[in-house]
C-alpha cells in the first residue's frame, strides 16, 4: 500500500477520474508553484474504483467551479492545521473562457489565433459545453 503523508496545511482535489490529475495539474499551472505536489494516480476508491488525487502543500486561491468543467465530479478539500476544514464540490459554470479549446478546423478561433476560446454550457446533465463561434460541443476524453 502506497503511502503518501498527510498535510497541515493545503489542497487535496480529490476523486478526480483516473488520468485526470495531469489536466488538472496543467490548468493550475502546478509546475510554477514554490510549494510540495503530490500525484496519485490510479489510487483505489470505493467510490469509484479507481481515481486520481492531487495533493497540494499550501493554500492558494482556486476556481473551484472552472475546475469542475475539466472533471465535475471532483471533491476539494481545504487543509487547516492538519484536518478537513472545508469540502467543496464544484459547480458547472455557464461560460468558460481560455479552459477548452475548440477543436473544429473551421471555427474562426482556428484562423484567429489571438481570439479567446469561449464556451457556453448547453446540457447541464450531461456537463456538455459548446463553442459560442461554432457551436462545436467540447467532448471530453
Amino acid at each position: 500500500m502506497l503511502n503518501i503523508g498527510g498535510l497541515t496545511q493545503g489542497i487535496v482535489i480529490d476523486h478526480i477520474a483516473v488520468g485526470g490529475a495531469m489536466k488538472i495539474y496543467e490548468y493550475l499551472n502546478l509546475k510554477d508553484m514554490d510549494c510540495s505536489v503530490a500525484i496519485i494516480k490510479n489510487a483505489r476508491s470505493n467510490k469509484m474504483g479507481r481515481k486520481d488525487i492531487i495533493k497540494i502543500e499550501n493554500s492558494f486561491d482556486i476556481d473551484i467551479d472552472v475546475l469542475g468543467v475539466l472533471d465535475h465530479n471532483i471533491t476539494i478539500n481545504i487543509i487547516e492545521d492538519g484536518v478537513i476544514k472545508e469540502k467543496r464540490n464544484p459547480k458547472l459554470p455557464e461560460k468558460v473562457t481560455n479552459i477548452l479549446k475548440c477543436k473544429n478546423p473551421r471555427c474562426i478561433t482556428s484562423i484567429e489565433q489571438e481570439l479567446k476560446h469561449v464556451f457556453k454550457l448547453t446540457d447541464r446533465e450531461k456537463g456538455v459545453y459548446r463553442c459560442i463561434y461554432c457551436e462545436q460541443a467540447f467532448k471530453k476524453n
